[in-house]
């Protein structure tokens, strides 16, 4: 079984890491995955939800007004105090995902540090982050595609595919037959993701 709470602990890690070598004009830059967020806006949200479920604040979970929260009430604090959130709550998070078998939290981090990679052109996080996400969802996924389609592609993009972070255009790209677009929208998890998004070599 995956280590959960060791994941998750790399992701904070890793985004810790990365959050102190960025610039003033790359904290600003908007997100092609969550293009109404900017760098800091992820933080903000990466620190807010885990806040939030560790204090019962679930209201409105997992939805945009829910997530909204966290960049709202987070807009005007400095990144360092985002990062120093999200670390204070590792070991809570952690404690609180080990025997989970979809853990949403964990899931949520691998997500949204792939959406910051591919942002800021650093290419894929080191698969060890987000193949064990693939790997839990993959066999649920794939069993709602219809008898006789065959999928042809990198393990990487199906993990981003999954979770909304591919195109309909990119994805029949994999599938053959291509299968018609309920289908194809059946296998991501937020969703028909109508715009094209940066895919790393």
């Amino acid at each position: 079984m995956t280590d959960w709470g060791g994941l998750y602990r790399d992701h904070a890690t890793a985004l810790a890491a990365l959050a102190a070598g960025l610039t003033d004009h790359q904290r600003h830059l908007h997100v092609p995955a969550t293009p109404a967020w900017t760098v800091h806006d992820v933080y903000a949200h990466l620190a807010g939800g885990p806040a939030d479920a560790l204090a019962g604040r679930m209201d409105g979970a997992p939805g945009p007004e829910w997530t909204a929260r966290h960049v709202g009430e987070r807009a005007l604090l400095p990144l360092d105090e985002l990062v120093a959130e999200l670390l204070a709550n590792v070991d809570a998070v952690a404690g609180s995902v080990a025997d989970s078998a979809t853990p949403a939290l964990v899931w949520d981090i691998a997500v949204h540090h792939t959406d910051l990679h591919e942002a800021l052109g650093l290419g894929r996080p080191p698969e060890h982050l987000w193949r064990p996400v693939l790997d839990a969802l993959r066999p649920r996924m794939l069993d709602r595609l219809p008898d006789g389609v065959a999928v042809d592609a990198p393990a990487y993009e199906l993990f981003r595919g999954f979770f909304s972070r591919r195109s309909r255009r990119q994805m029949r790209a994999w599938f053959a037959p291509v299968p018609g677009d309920d289908e194809l929208d059946a296998l991501t998890v937020f969703g028909p993701r109508p715009d094209d998004q940066p895919q790393p070599a």
